[in-house]
């Protein structure tokens, strides 16, 4: 890991630490926020740290499995991190569906937080 540039490990440190959260207890992922953060979850927006546990801690299903298929980082002039996600997610008994996540990663008194997080389902309507 020491070969890539320091954006891409700490990128990659983020979405590893926030999957295991949201696959394991979706209630500590209060911590990667803060009070300015937005989601936007398919559409719905939320902001604010409580308003987005609120939404995710809330979602229908009781246990859900991310498999990453792909992740891209780059830095951003102001010392950000934009960071994708492509990968597929298991969610109860439902059948494997494709998503996408984007996250923008802010380093505040040493620590890095989501400032930003966009969420979407893979799903395609041809009909």
């Amino acid at each position: 890991m020491g070969d890539k540039p320091i954006w891409e490990q700490i990128g990659s440190s983020f979405i590893q630490h926030y999957y295991q959260l949201f696959d394991n207890d979706r209630t500590q992922l209060g911590a990667i926020y803060i009070d300015a953060s937005c989601l936007t979850w398919e559409g719905q927006q939320f902001q604010g740290k409580a308003a987005i546990v609120e939404k995710l801690s809330s979602l229908p299903f009781q246990k859900i499995q991310h498999s990453i298929t792909a992740q891209d980082h780059q830095p951003k002039p102001d010392s950000c991190i934009i960071s994708m996600v492509v990968g597929q997610l298991k969610a109860d008994e439902d059948p494997i569906m494709g998503f996408h996540q984007m996250f923008l990663l802010k380093n505040i008194n040493d620590a890095w937080v989501c400032t930003n997080d966009m969420f979407r389902l893979a799903l395609h309507n041809f009909g």
